[in-house]
């Protein structure tokens, strides 16, 4: 893999992992386009979701930094905002599922899902869920801990390529009356821990098999790009969705999986 791969990697990974169209289903479409299928692939994606992890760090840096303190707060028994001790708990339980479905599925993730054919079926299922999230949002309640785990537990279907972790996490919280940005920025945060997790074990796993020294350069160009790019993406999405629903990426989720379907 070169350097232009890397970047062009980089770049697809900031866009997609916070557009609700899914980044490891368009990372494993442009890989098989550029024909980079190779061993080391499920490992390269993991530290550009890491770039990410830090992008959404980065933007929403000072929520985290009020949710650390009021944890400390906390656990010295003082007394914390409502919404700081609501999101805090809702972050930490609806984290809990993706982590424990992500160690049992690992195995497969690395070989039977990394398939084109099945992205294109992911992409129109999660069409649908987006669909029917639209159809029976109610966008008139405010985040609760019950509904941070359902929207934890919607976010285990993120697993599959195609569906998207930013996609199905924003439905979760339509589902659950939560307003289109609030459920946004909800999403955002709470994909923070496992792509952080995930990408972090990969990079470390890398590092000491020594395959950084085969794919360093390309993968801090790709890094890098995908933090850039990963920052604009979650600054316009969130002013997007203030006044428009989620019907474009439906579309276009449709289209490229009749596209997928008829040409690979």
């Amino acid at each position: 893999m070169d350097l232009l791969d890397g970047i062009i990697l980089g770049i697809v990974q900031g866009f997609t992992e916070f557009l609700p169209i899914s980044s490891s289903g368009h990372l494993i479409l442009v890989r098989e386009v550029l024909g980079l299928q190779t061993g080391l692939g499920l490992s390269f994606d993991a530290v550009l979701q890491l770039a990410t992890s830090l992008a959404v760090l980065a933007y929403f840096r000072a929520d985290f930094v009020r949710l650390f303190w009021a944890s400390v707060r906390w656990l010295q028994k003082k007394t914390i905002e409502q919404k700081d001790k609501v999101l805090l708990l809702a972050l930490i339980i609806g984290t809990i599922p993706a982590v424990t479905v992500g160690l049992l599925l690992e195995g497969y993730m690395e070989t039977t899902f990394r398939n084109a054919e099945l992205v294109a079926w992911a992409l129109i299922a999660g069409s649908i869920l987006f669909f029917l999230a639209e159809r029976f949002a109610k966008q008139d309640e405010s985040l609760t801990v019950k509904k941070g785990l359902w929207v934890g537990l919607f976010q285990t279907l993120s697993l599959i390529p195609g569906m998207s972790r930013s996609g199905v996490t924003i439905s979760g919280g339509l589902f659950f009356g939560l307003k289109r940005e609030e459920a946004a920025r909800f999403s955002f945060m709470l994909a923070f821990p496992i792509i952080f997790g995930s990408g972090m074990k990969k990079f470390l796993e890398l590092s000491a098999s020594g395959s950084l020294n085969e794919i360093g350069l390309s993968l801090f160009a790709g890094a890098l790009s995908a933090f850039i790019i990963g920052v604009l993406t979650i600054h316009y999405l969130l002013k997007y969705l203030r006044n428009h629903t989620l019907g474009i990426f439906i579309v276009y989720r449709i289209i490229l999986a009749v596209l997928i379907l008829v040409l690979l």
